[in-house]
């Protein structure tokens, strides 16, 4: 593959202190399985409800293969969940390409990022990047282009692009080649995470390294918690002992060969009994997982139907781990338990009701700005409203009002 790179102008530094985080606000999706021209704003703790079948865990899927753009291995994850090309693009319309919208904040710093993926070459053939309201990458027909560019620009100050890539353009340009601001961008973008296919086998299995990931369904968690650093793996382990009072150690070991065994120390009645993991309960080795991820540097994390596994008497105390995370968190449930963890101010910015409109077509709306759930959130708790309401009479309601503003202009990459 020819590594050349193009040359880039040097770019003002960004005004955001360099503690401020990235946030990702808006999400743009269209012709990605059930989300044809489908918006969602998030906020730094997002939860999706609806009915089984509403798109939930396609939007956690949107979101990974997004991530997989700015991480430019997207044939690598798609053979890992077992699909083609052909999976990803809905049936429900007859378009070919994906499109995508983001909205990332830092600061006051807005970054709008807009991609069309072609499912054949298996990249972006057209991509965007604005930072406050200037262009500052720009990809099309084979060219690209930095800094201030604009259509009218000549094909002589474009650079064609000589080498191969998937996904955006930006997993395949070298880290020190980039401005700050749009190597700060990326590296958040490839710091997405989705624990979305947690199995419990799978995180029983001794593996030799971890490649610095989980991997998709904690196949390699084991060799994970091993590499963690001393001060990471003492947290871990005294947030475990919070969940499980029993439980006096986390043990991580390198065995013959370098495969890494995981286990746990625990006290009963005096006595110290040593479980290894596949003897473990599946509950504490999905809270492992969990809080093992929310020690590290991924910037935003995804969890799919987050109560699964999780003893009831546990769920408050996880509930309290992600709101409080230093990460961007998105979550699934069915769980009115897991509303009745969050505060109104929360439960208004960040519950999203998903449907599915006659058409098939998956939508979203902010759960407590649907007005009877709205007036329900004035005398109930989050989660008591969410568990008196019948879910799918409120897609009747939810046509009557107010038509998000057509003159935004995120809403259409094209």
């Amino acid at each position: 593959m020819n590594s050349d790179q193009p040359d880039l102008p040097e770019m003002e530094t960004a005004p955001a202190p360099p503690d401020a985080p990235f946030r990702l606000r808006f999400v743009y999706v269209d012709n990605f399985k059930s989300l044809v021209e489908f918006h969602l704003n998030l906020d730094a703790f997002t939860c999706l409800i609806g009915l089984n079948g509403s798109g939930k865990s396609t939007v956690i899927q949107a979101i990974d293969f997004i991530a997989q753009l700015f991480k430019g291995d997207v044939s690598g994850w798609l053979a890992q969940r077992q699909w083609k090309p052909g999976d990803l693009n809905s049936k429900l319309v007859g378009k070919s390409n994906i499109h995508v919208v983001l909205e990332v904040s830092r600061g006051t710093t807005k970054f709008i990022w807009v991609g069309s993926f072609n499912r054949t070459s298996m990249k972006c053939t057209g991509e965007t990047l604005e930072i406050g309201k200037k262009v500052a990458l720009a990809v099309s027909n084979g060219h690209c282009w930095f800094g201030d560019a604009s259509k009218e620009r000549k094909l002589a100050e474009q650079t064609k692009i000589h080498f191969e890539y998937e996904g955006s353009i930006l997993s395949q340009l070298k880290d020190e080649v980039l401005p700050d601001r749009l190597l700060s961008l990326k590296h958040f973008l490839q710091g997405i995470a989705s624990l979305d296919l947690l199995a419990p086998h799978l995180l029983r299995k001794k593996t030799s390294q971890s490649l610095g990931a989980l991997g998709m369904g904690g196949e390699r968690l084991s060799a994970f918690l091993y590499e963690l650093s001393t001060a990471q793996r003492q947290a871990l382990g005294k947030q475990l002992k919070e969940a499980y009072p029993h439980v006096s150690d986390l043990v991580t070991r390198s065995l013959r060969a370098g495969w890494k065994e995981l286990g746990v120390n625990e006290h009963f009645g005096g006595k110290k009994v040593y479980t290894e993991a596949r003897h473990i309960n599946d509950g504490m080795l999905r809270l492992m997982a969990i809080l093992a991820e929310v020690l590290t540097d991924a910037q935003f994390l995804l969890f799919d139907e987050i109560e699964n596994g999780i003893n009831p008497e546990l769920v408050e105390f996880l509930m309290d781990t992600l709101i409080n995370a230093k990460q961007q968190i998105l979550v699934t449930t069915h769980s009115p338990m897991i509303l009745n963890y969050l505060d109104d101010e929360v439960a208004r910015k960040g519950v999203q009701y998903l449907y599915r409109t006659p058409e098939g077509f998956t939508r979203a709306v902010p759960f407590f700005e649907i007005p009877s759930m709205a007036a329900k959130l004035k005398v109930m708790g989050p989660g008591e409203a969410f568990f008196d309401t019948q879910l799918a009479l409120l897609a009747d309601e939810i046509a009557t009002m107010p038509k998000p503003d057509k003159d935004d202009d995120r809403a259409d990459p094209r």
